[in-house]
């Protein structure tokens, strides 16, 4: 065993599958053994492993550039240029961008931005954020307080009461719905909810709600039709900004440029991105808030003599060249459309298991899926533990299939942006092998309930 403090793992199985090299949508492990990525890494290699163009402009700007900061003035081109590209694609009124190297800090900006800009308006009092259950917006304190997940929360002592973060439902139809309701009486149940909770708390208090436009680690949760149309109406009334985390659903993974396209939600307030940014090539995030929102933190970092937030690699040139890179191939080669009909063929083949025993909910969009297993397939009735999980991944793997289980049992899916028809069709044989052996294993152990 290294020296390695692994993250998101568990630390009695740690070093299990070594990845030693990767190419296009497959990665290799340490004994030659070749397996397909239907995660994209973590749901981020969007243009595959050993892209020539990146390797290259990275090459390039290591020679001419390799660090710089952008602390007290400082900048460079490549950093500027990226922002210019981010803001003019952004569905945000005259975009500011903030750099850093993850999603997760990225999201700690955003609530430091908040509070600065509410203090600078003179609402000072207007600093709590409304996020979800089951939502997922990273693993730093600030960011973990946002999260929804137990997992995240557990033996940490997060301040989420400390830091104004409150609670509304999660709008997962399968699991949220009550007597029979339809999708559109649970749609307007929770939004209802969430009114009552502004209510109590006063909207004068709130600053905003965040929300991924479709989940991630939370299971890959499409919300009903309407749902944001309603809730962006609910904000707006109460004079609250919506947040969108894009970390994942950002530059292509829905089939559309953002989440927000995808899910019909109309110029977010402030948007978080990563991940597929730079393809992952290189660590990089972005944290976009309206311009008027930027104006006027200005005065208030004057009369202090500097706005008192940054890291060492804001806006790192090399992370920025590759970055600008990416956004560059995706547009040049219609990356965004490719996925859209790549998208239509990865969900129609997954809809195909819906019938399975073993499958409560099949759901996604674009090029991001979800299969939900439980363990009585009329009720629906979750797994207890975690043993099918742990079957059915390591069951993917032995087939040479990366995937990931997320949310208790739901085996997600998030392949690069680039493969084929054909590559989708070597994920569904693979994990169609996996679930079968999984509903056998599941008989021999009585997991199954009814």
């Amino acid at each position: 065993m290294s020296a390695i403090i692994y993250p998101t793992t568990n630390f009695k199985h740690t070093e299990t599958l070594t990845i030693e090299r990767g190419a296009g949508a497959y990665v290799f492990d340490n004994e030659g053994k070749r397996y397909i990525e239907a995660m994209a890494g973590l749901w981020c290699t969007a243009l595959g492993y050993g892209n020539e163009e990146l390797i290259e402009v990275a090459t390039q700007q290591m020679r001419k550039l390799s660090y710089s900061h952008m602390f007290g003035g400082k900048t460079h081109q490549v950093g500027m240029d990226l922002a210019e590209k981010l803001a003019a694609m952004l569905p945000i009124k005259d975009a500011k961008i903030f750099f850093g190297s993850s999603g997760s800090d990225a999201n700690d900006s955003q609530i430091k931005m908040l509070r600065y800009y509410f203090n600078a308006i003179g609402k000072p009092e207007k600093f709590k954020i409304i996020a979800r259950e089951r939502s997922y917006h990273g693993v730093t304190v600030a960011a973990a307080a946002l999260t929804g997940l137990p997992i995240n929360q557990h033996h940490f002592d997060l301040p989420v009461t400390a830091l104004g973060i409150l609670r509304t439902d999660a709008p997962h139809y399968y699991r949220g719905q009550q007597n029979a309701e339809s999708e559109a009486q649970f749609v307007e149940r929770i939004v209802a909810n969430l009114e009552t909770l502004i209510l109590k708390e006063g909207a004068n208090t709130i600053a905003a709600f965040i929300a991924e436009p479709i989940t991630g680690a939370s299971g890959v949760i499409v919300p009903p039709a309407g749902y944001y149309q309603k809730v962006q109406a609910l904000l707006n009334k109460h004079d609250i900004l919506f947040w969108a985390d894009e970390v994942i659903t950002g530059f292509g993974r829905t089939g559309n440029d953002f989440g927000c396209t995808t899910m019909g939600i109309n110029s977010p307030d402030m948007m978080t991105l990563a991940k597929q940014l730079s393809s992952a090539y290189l660590p990089i995030s972005a944290a976009a808030i309206r311009g008027d929102m930027y104006q006027a933190m200005i005065e208030p970092s004057a009369s202090l003599g500097v706005f008192g937030h940054g890291y060492t690699y804001s806006g790192h040139p090399l992370a920025c060249a590759v970055a600008l890179k990416t956004l560059e191939i995706y547009q040049r080669d219609n990356i965004f459309a490719k996925a859209a009909q790549t998208g239509a063929y990865l969900q129609a083949q997954l809809a195909k298991f819906k019938d399975h025993p073993l499958v409560g909910e099949v759901r996604g969009a674009g090029m991001i899926g979800a299969i939900e297993l439980v363990a009585n397939k009329a009720s629906g009735q979750p797994f207890v533990g975690a043993a099918v999980a742990g079957f059915i991944t390591q069951a993917c793997q032995d087939h040479g299939l990366i995937v990931r289980v997320v949310a208790g049992a739901s085996v997600a899916f998030c392949p690069p942006l680039i493969v084929d028809n054909a590559q989708i069709d070597e994920i569904i044989g693979k994990f169609s092998k996996a679930l079968d052996e999984t509903l056998v294993y599941a008989k021999g152990e009585n997991l199954l309930v009814g």
